[in-house]
């Protein structure tokens, strides 16, 4: 252990080259949306002006914002979790899916039980399912050492298969003509923050999962583990750390995340369980732990970034002849030079081995 604390006390300091690496896929992606702008006939700043006030221009709009970031931010953060201990865990999504609709599940069957009760019982449900979704990749890894890239991936495909086939059959709403559940009971719903918007108290949860993240990663043991193990695999062994367990905890951990960022969405936001439920929550959350760094701050900001792009883009064809497809390949160019550095992550790890 005191190996590990040697090595956080001696880590740099973020400086500015830091930041310059956190901000240049977003600034490299401003610049190629820029020209398909100027090519497609639009110029690039009123386009990017009407980006931003259409994500930040007044209360409402914000409250969108922060409501589109709710579930960016936690995916952001299971994500990352993995990732600190050297682990690629591209299979949060599953997590969103089944945890989702774990909740869903729970609030429109036990309804018969006060909002006490009934809300943490459904959000635990969530917490449990997404942390068992990981478990087989998680002990893959630890035990036998298979890529958990490709686990943790096929797993999404399963996930988005059986939850369709629950939803479309046992589990339809009686009478429903499209692939959704029941609505969860009002005893089972997060409350609102800044009604008529979606903003939830979701969001209040993301930020102080963020906060013990921070606080984790800073002055707990595991977190200090985590981060050497992720650094340097056979420096963490050799100091003492049991890397195969500790490679399970955070893969369970992640999971935990990401289920209840399924569950905060079944039932802050859509308040069922549909086919469809996730856009793809869990791979926005890979570009949001990488373009944030892995740090709290980060993570809140590239996961604002990307709701903001969601916000706007479903309202700046109303005021504009921009087609929404800009907005997508500015989102898609930003996620690309994020997910650039996943590469290196990966040839990093492999190099300490």
């Amino acid at each position: 252990m005191s190996a590990v604390a040697s090595t956080a006390r001696t880590a740099p300091a973020v400086g500015w080259r830091d930041v310059a690496l956190a901000v240049a896929p977003l600034v490299l992606a401003l610049v190629v949306a820029g020209i398909v702008l100027a090519v497609a006939g639009h110029n690039p700043l009123e386009v990017y002006w009407l980006l931003l006030k259409e994500s930040f221009g007044g209360v409402k709009r914000i409250a969108a914002t922060v409501a589109a970031s709710t579930p960016l931010i936690l995916t952001g953060l299971a994500t990352a979790v993995a990732f600190r201990s050297g682990v690629f865990n591209v299979g949060v999504e599953g997590c969103v899916l089944v945890g989702g609709l774990a909740a869903a599940y729970v609030g429109f069957t036990f309804v018969g039980l006060p909002a006490t009760l009934l809300l943490p019982f459904a959000l635990g449900a969530a917490v449990i399912a997404g942390t068992l979704w990981m478990l087989v990749p998680a002990l893959l890894k630890a035990r036998l050492d298979v890529d958990e890239v490709v686990t943790t991936l096929m797993l999404n495909f399963i996930a988005v298969s059986l939850t369709a086939w629950l939803v479309n059959g046992p589990l339809l709403a009686p009478g429903s003509a499209n692939s959704a559940t029941p609505m969860v009971v009002e005893a089972a719903r997060l409350p609102r923050l800044m009604p008529p918007s979606t903003l939830n108290a979701g969001f209040l949860i993301a930020i102080a999962l963020l906060v013990l993240y921070w606080l984790w990663g800073r002055g707990t043991a595991l977190g200090l583990e985590t981060r050497l193990a992720g650094l340097n695999p056979r420096f963490a062994i050799a100091s003492g750390i049991n890397v195969p367990m500790l490679i399970i905890k955070m893969m369970l951990l992640s999971g935990a995340i990401g289920g209840l960022a399924g569950g905060i969405q079944a039932l802050g936001t859509v308040n069922r369980f549909v086919v469809g439920f996730s856009p793809g929550y869990g791979f926005t959350g890979i570009a949001v732990a990488l373009l944030g760094r892995g740090s709290a701050i980060g993570i809140l900001l590239a996961a604002l970034l990307f709701g903001a792009l969601a916000t706007s883009g479903a309202t700046i064809q109303l005021f504009s002849d921009v087609p929404i497809e800009i907005v997508n390949i500015l989102q898609g160019t930003v996620m690309i030079f994020a997910v650039a550095r996943f590469g290196w992550l990966l040839k990093q790890r492999q190099g300490g081995k």
